[in-house]
Order: C-alpha cells, then sequence, then structure tokens
C-alpha cells in the first residue's frame, strides 16, 4: 500500500508537522559471534493465505502480516484491500500454515486523525493479557494504537497518533509508518519507515516505557539508509522485522527499485542503531508467479529451526495496491561460521 508499503507519496500529500519526544538510546548491546554469515531461505511455494471472495474487504489484496502466538494457536492481523480502501483483517491458524476464521476487525475512521485511508498495515505484539496492535493511518501518515481484550476478537482504538511526523527538514517530515514492535529487556521498541520531502523513504527507531502509549524517537534517526544507485534498494526502504539471535540483532526490510519492484534485504547489529547491510543483495525474491514482481512485508518468528518468515507478495510491480497481493511463507536459516 501507498506509504508505506515502501512506496512513494502522492505528490498532493500536505506538511502535518508532529514535534514528538527525542532521545539517545541503544537497544541493550550484544556481543557478536565472530565469523562470515551465510544463510539458506526455503519458502512454501504457494501462498498460506490469499485474496478473499468477490466483495469482501481484501478480494483485491491481502498483504502485511503480523504473526504473533497465543496459546496453541497463531494469529494474524493482516492488511486487506477491497478496491477502494485498506482494512485490517484477523486470521487465526493452529500451526502458522493453514489460516482461517478471517474477518475485518479495524477500518478507517473519517472522523478521526485517519481521514478515509488506512487502517491496517501494522504490528501485533502483547502486554500480558492484552493485545497491542500499531497501525498506520492517514493521508499523512501517522502510526495509531488499538488495544484488544478479548483475543483479537474485537479491537478498540486509542484515539490520537502514538507516532507522528517529524519537524519541518526532519527525515520523517511527510510521513511515518510501517510500524514493527519488539521487546528487548524492558523496554520496547518500534522501528518504523519515515519519508522527508525529497520522498526519501529510510528506516528509524522509537522507544517505549510505557507499554507502547509513549514513545520517544532516536534523535539521530535514520537507522538505515537508501542503498547505492542501481541498488536494490536504491529507491525506498520499509516495513522492517527485527529479532535477535546468535550476538546480533537482525533486520529484514523491504527494499524498493525504481520500477516498484520490491524484495527484501538482511541487515545486522550490535546495538540495535548502527546497522551494516549483511549483503549488497536481496536475501527473499521472488521465486514464484505469484510474487515474481513483488515480495514484501516481513514478520518473522525465530526459533531453534530457523526464522519463520511470514511476508507479502504479488505479481504486479504497483506502488500502493491491485498487486493481486498475498501471503507467503518461508523459512530463513542464518549461520555465522565460527560459533552459533
Amino acid at each position: 500500500m501507498r506509504l508505506l508499503s515502501s512506496c512513494a507519496l502522492p505528490v498532493s500529500f500536505v506538511l502535518l508537522c508532529s514535534c514528538g519526544r527525542y532521545g539517545d538510546f541503544r537497544l541493550p548491546h550484544l556481543t557478536p559471534t565472530a565469523g562470515a554469515v551465510k544463510w539458506t531461505w526455503s519458502a512454501q511455494p504457494e501462498p498460506v493465505l490469499g485474496r478473499g471472495t468477490a466483495g469482501s474487504f481484501d478480494a483485491v489484496d491481502a498483504l502485511n502480516p503480523s504473526v504473533i502466538r497465543r496459546g496453541t494457536e497463531w494469529l494474524n492481523l493482516y492488511s486487506g484491500y477491497d478496491g477502494r480502501a485498506w482494512h485490517t483483517g484477523v486470521a487465526v491458524s493452529p500451526d502458522g500454515l493453514q489460516w482461517s476464521g478471517r474477518g475485518r476487525v479495524l477500518s478507517p475512521d473519517p472522523a478521526s486523525w485517519e481521514g478515509d485511508y488506512i487502517a491496517a498495515n501494522g504490528s501485533v505484539f502483547a502486554d500480558g493479557s492484552r493485545l497491542l496492535y500499531c497501525y498506520q493511518g492517514g493521508r499523512v501518515p501517522q502510526i495509531g494504537l488499538a488495544v484488544s481484550s478479548d483475543g483479537g476478537a474485537t479491537w478498540r482504538k486509542q484515539g490520537n497518533p502514538v507516532v507522528g511526523t517529524g519537524p519541518r527538514g526532519s527525515w520523517d517530515e511527510r510521513g511515518v509508518g510501517d510500524p514493527y514492535v519488539v521487546r528487548f529487556g524492558s523496554e520496547l521498541y518500534m522501528y518504523y519507515l519515515g519519508q522527508d520531502r525529497a520522498r526519501r523513504q529510510r528506516i528509524g527507531v522509537a522507544r517505549s516505557s510505557d507499554g507502547g502509549v509513549r514513545w520517544v524517537k532516536l534523535r539521530s534517526n535514520p537507522v538505515l539508509e537508501l542503498g547505492a544507485p542501481g541498488a536494490f534498494d536504491e529507491t525506498g526502504l520499509g516495513e522492517p522485522a527485527v529479532w535477535q539471535e546468535q550476538g546480533s540483532y537482525w533486520m529484514l526490510y523491504t527494499a524498493r527499485d525504481p520500477k516498484e519492484y520490491r524484495r527484501i534485504g538482511l541487515a545486522r547489529s550490535q546495538d540495535g542503531v548502527r546497522w551494516d547491510r549483511v549483503t549488497e543483495k536481496p536475501v527473499i525474491s521472488g521465486e514464484q508467479p505469484w510474487d515474481a514482481a513483488v515480495v514484501c512485508d516481513p514478520t518473522v518468528d525465530p526459533g531453534s529451526d530457523g526464522v519463520r518468515v511470514w511476508f507479502g507478495g504479488g505479481n504486479r510491480p504497483e506502488p500502493a495496491e491491485n498487486l493481486n497481493g498475498q501471503i507467503g511463507y518461508g523459512v530463513l536459516r542464518l549461520r555465522v561460521s565460527g560459533g552459533g
């Protein structure tokens, strides 16, 4: 979807300046495993969650999965496009592969800050018995918060945005979106996309100490810059997914080229702030006809046998919607030689 599925904002977007709080911080420092990074990627050939039937909220595109395990089942909050608007839907699964029980749970509220565009493209995380969902909304994108106390069946939005755009001249002046929330230690960290007035889309981080209501942006954002001219990620970065293993933080991110083809890159960090690309090539590209043009929106669940990855894919290189978007699944296995 348009900003921020690693896509450009419409030229008609106007400035909305929201001067939030800023600070200097890092994630808990990790001691890296020495050696070269090697990886393998194995994906299911067919989507694990396809588009809905004609007239449904996800009839045109099903993208942006956010997957969390709750007890014996998996919960997937994903974005559906019906040809007119984006919505957030919920599907459940016993194994992360067979999904059922889909239904729309959030839509944009024209009477609120969201206006008529987006109440989707978010990140779900747990806070005790409650589920929280940071999502993108607004024609000038900002990040809102919704809460569920019944396992994800119903959601209540929390009023104003929790992360707004930056001040004039900042890296995220013209929009913020693509939130991905992780907990390390006692703090929550949100990796997100920001767009400046030159339409550059890069990745930054914010921190919350109160369960995701108030966020402090890193003063030195962004944490990951665009690739060099001609690189697969030269035009835009977005949709980060972050986890920890083998003495490092790792980030999968969606990368966009000038023709709107998208692939997924991999970066590594020891403090969650200074990130280096593991490779100048994508680690996940479309391998089947259904995702030949676009692979995007990763969400991860790391385990002893690799990192489970759910992702969006499509066969049309469109910047926002109408990708014939569906949701796929694969396993990424990392190995750092010399240990791990």
